[in-house]
């Protein structure tokens, strides 16, 4: 699919142009409570328009609310949900290629949904894949060399960006070019593994570029040098400089970071079963016959028809 072919929007529509259908289906093919629901296609004046289930903001909404970055417990929720929507995704040969907090929806509710699938491609072994692809902040090394033999480790790169990012309010590495990407990337990570430093040189687009060496170092240590290290591991994981050193969303998703969302969680779901079965219980409690339309006896009649009892019929 071509680039920015489409991408659904927070008001529920979009529209694309020119008029191409080939990877429409695969979108109508993923289900899933984490990833936007694409409702309905149209045609109109040679435009093709998607109608997707309306969300209430973005993620990066939510971000330009809070630039010192966001609540622990949403962080959780939101890497807890978008984790599951990609696990799916990726289980499905399917791989996202432009996650960001613009394409992370968040309903009213707080559920998570994906969009924007217009960079979307299904994984095929052997096949070479464009490599410019994803918005450059979270584009992984690998698409920034421009390598054409990668996988679903692009999303993981992505995730583990927006995850930094949620955490101080402030892009990872807000690079000006895609050299100067990956000049902030080797600053904090080190080296290109050698076979993207192989890409890198033979790319006719970096033609007699070179990537500056950094003066000094900062690592994801220094950078985040306030975050717990349960968190700092997390992240770690997810910026891996070989794709293949980089954890899968399922080994993600069972991480100790969200230890206590998981137990946050369970007990939420056990108060709310709580709550529906002391429902169902108030509703089979049988009424007491006559209570309703019975009146409360009024002691002060009583009283008075018996003062007046002693007096004679006239």
């Amino acid at each position: 699919m071509d680039k920015g072919a489409w991408r659904a929007t927070v008001h529920g529509v979009a529209e694309r142009t020119p008029l191409r259908t080939k990877h429409d289906g695969s979108l109508k093919q993923l289900k899933h409570p984490n990833l936007v629901n694409l409702i309905e296609v149209f045609r109109r004046k040679r435009k093709m328009h998607l109608v997707f289930e309306y969300c209430d903001h973005t993620l990066l909404n939510e971000l330009e609310r809070n630039p010192n970055g966001v609540a622990d417990g949403v962080i959780k929720s939101v890497l807890w949900q978008t984790l599951q929507a990609l696990n799916f995704c990726h289980k499905h040969n399917c791989i996202h290629r432009d996650v960001k907090p613009e394409n992370i929806l968040i309903t009213k509710q707080g559920i998570i949904k994906i969009c924007d699938f217009g960079f979307a491609r299904i994984l095929i072994p052997g096949d070479a894949y464009t490599d410019y692809v994803a918005t450059r902040w979270y584009r992984a090394p690998e698409l920034l060399v421009g390598d054409t033999q990668y996988g679903s480790s692009v999303d993981i790169w992505a995730t583990g960006c927006v995850f930094a990012e949620l955490l101080t309010g402030q892009p990872l590495w807000p690079g000006k070019s895609d050299v100067d990407q990956l000049y902030l990337i080797i600053r904090t990570l080190g080296k290109l593994i050698p076979r993207h430093q192989s890409i890198f040189k033979s790319n006719q687009f970096f033609h007699g570029i070179s990537i500056p060496e950094p003066e000094e170092m900062e690592t994801l240590e220094e950078k985040f040098s306030d975050v717990h290290p349960v968190a700092l591991s997390f992240m770690k994981e997810c910026l891996k400089m070989n794709p293949d050193d980089r954890l899968t969303c399922a080994q993600l998703l069972e991480s100790p970071y969200f230890d206590s969302f998981q137990e946050d969680q369970i007990k939420r779901k056990a108060r709310n079963e709580g709550r529906n079965r002391r429902r169902q219980q108030n509703q089979l409690l049988p009424l007491i016959p006559g209570s309703h339309i019975s009146p409360t006896p009024d002691g002060r009649k009583q009283v008075l028809q018996l003062k007046f009892d002693h007096l004679p019929n006239i």
